[in-house]
């Protein structure tokens, strides 16, 4: 959604970085490339004008001017600015002392109401809570029907006792009985089943008109809302604003829930809504999937916005998706030496894909803006087709991949549908993981990733390729003698069929020094050609 607004915002502080002191031109040239950031997202104009003098005027402070790191003070302010647009701090739904929490929808036709409502109710019944959702739109065509599947898929019941509009999309203008009897009688249901959040979703228009706000504002006064959550389409544009304003006149909502976060328009309603209206945003709609669904925190928002990352958001997705105790199995495993096998990557593969798309996680790490392309170019089939390969392994190969030849990788290849060559690169990546996850259960940290190249799914078939073998030649020497005289006894071991590297002494840093036979006493200072300086810090 972001994409194009936090490309041309990291390239303006890419500008600034460069420069150890800035000028009062400087300042003004950055802040003229924000105006047209925002003005070309579809930022509301008197948004981006209190936003850019905000801006100027902090800029131009002593704040920046006695900085140390003048630049990155400057885009700590855009930080805090852009979080104070989105409406400063995260506030959560409001529940009711004496429950039914009652929460109404509104907005235009199309917005996206109904779906959200299956997810809102999703996500309250993951958190503890007992929703019911009321079919109160019995205007749109087989909006109630519609309402019955996402209720069933989501887990929560829903309040239905009349059919609504079962026309075609030209008789859509036609309410077929009284929205507002049933909102009323749908609140009265929820607090005899004791459920303690009702959700009523109501009629849309495709526009703006007096007859939409009336319905709303008889539904309001029916059940006495605890919130009323309009709901808008985030690629709306400039239009957003009038929208907004037309509903807090009409129905006076309390919160904003933005819906299609996830398409490619420029966003600007939700960095114009907020600020317009004054009203928080709660939640936002992410997907199509009933699990697209989150909490809106302005300053994680504000960090995406600005290639910083939303490591937290991350963090909470992968601890939904992934399982306490296989993840307690993996990490035992590892401290105990045990080979990290394919079974284990599979389990891995599974719990990851449980998380969402992979894009959307990749997009939450810091600095990922900078290969954007590669993550437009990510083929999500891809780990499809990883999993497809693992699972036409037999058990045995899983546990130790060494014992796949050339016959093995064939059937295998045959088995997944893919080629014998992806079966290779797959072997490959996964030899170099193990290497990796062999090296962290020896103590030693976290690694490069040998072996891994791209990312599975960067760049199509022409980004995976093989492999480039490493360059030919002899290896350069070290400088330091003691650690070449090393490399030279595990070179002359190679070649004698011996150990490649013997294990090292006690307090020896380099390991053993005359192969084999030299591996328990301290070698010689002569052997070592040391100049003669130095030999008194050996104690000779």
């Amino acid at each position: 959604m972001f994409a194009t607004l936090s490309d041309r915002l990291t390239s303006t502080f890419k500008n600034l970085r460069s420069k150890g002191r800035l000028s009062e031109a400087d300042i003004d040239a950055t802040i003229r490339e924000i105006r047209r950031a925002l003005l070309d997202a579809d930022v509301a104009v008197p948004v981006v004008k209190d936003f850019t003098g905000a801006i100027r005027e902090r800029a131009l402070s002593a704040e920046v001017s006695g900085a140390l790191n003048p630049a990155q003070q400057v885009v700590k302010i855009v930080n805090e600015e852009l979080v104070a647009i989105l409406g400063g701090e995260t506030r959560g739904l409001r529940l009711a002392k004496n429950p039914p929490t009652v929460i109404m929808l509104a907005g235009l036709q199309g917005a996206g109401k109904t779906t959200l409502a299956g997810k809102l109710a999703l996500h309250l019944r993951e958190q503890g809570h007992t929703p019911l959702l009321v079919a109160a739109d019995l205007q749109r065509p087989n909006a109630v029907n519609q309402l019955s599947v996402v209720g069933e898929r989501a887990g929560v019941p829903v309040y239905a006792p009349l059919p609504g509009n079962q026309g075609s999309e030209g008789q859509s203008g036609t309410s077929v009985g009284d929205p507002v009897q049933v909102a009323r009688d749908g609140v009265e249901t929820a607090r005899q089943r004791q459920h303690d959040v009702v959700i009523v979703d109501t009629a849309g228009r495709l526009g703006v008109d007096a007859e939409l706000m009336r319905q709303a504002a008889d539904i309001r006064d029916a059940v006495n809302p605890d919130e009323i959550l309009f709901v808008i389409d985030a690629m709306i544009g400039q239009d957003a604003v009038a929208t907004a304003k037309a509903f807090e006149e009409g129905v006076d909502f309390t919160g904003v829930v933005l819906s299609k976060l996830d398409g490619d328009a420029r966003g600007g309603a939700a960095l114009s809504v907020a600020r317009v209206t004054g009203r928080p945003i709660l939640f936002a709609s992410t997907g199509e999937k009933l699990t697209d669904f989150e909490a809106f925190h302005p300053d994680r928002m504000a960090s995406r916005i600005l290639d910083m990352g939303d490591v937290l958001t991350l963090i909470e997705q992968a601890e939904k998706a992934f399982d306490a105790d296989e993840a307690a199995k993996m990490a035992e495993k590892v401290a105990s030496g045990q080979d990290f096998t394919l079974a284990d990557f599979l389990v891995q593969m599974q719990q990851m894909k449980n998380m969402g798309s992979m894009k959307k996680m990749l997009g939450m790490l810091p600095g990922m803006g900078q290969m954007r392309e590669a993550l437009d170019n990510f083929d999500e089939r891809e780990v499809d087709r990883i999993e497809a390969i693992i699972r036409s392994m037999t058990p045995a190969e899983r546990e130790n991949p060494k014992i796949i030849n050339g016959s093995r990788r064939a059937r295998i290849a045959r088995g997944s549908g893919v080629t014998t060559s992806d079966v290779n690169q797959l072997l490959d990546r996964f030899a170099g993981a193990q290497k990796m996850m062999r090296q962290m259960s020896r103590g030693g940290g976290m690694p490069g990733m040998p072996g891994m190249g791209n990312l599975p799914g960067m760049g199509g078939k022409k980004a995976r390729g093989r492999v480039a073998p490493p360059a030919k030649g002899r290896k350069a020497k070290s400088g330091n003698p003691a650690k070449r005289a090393a490399e030279e006894a595990a070179r002359q071991a190679r070649a004698l069929g011996g150990p490649a590297a013997p294990k090292a002494a006690p307090g020896a840093a380099f390991g053993a020094l005359g192969g084999a036979k030299s591996a328990q006493k301290s070698p010689d200072p002569a052997d070592l050609q040391l100049p003669p300086d130095l030999e008194k810090f050996l104690g000779r």
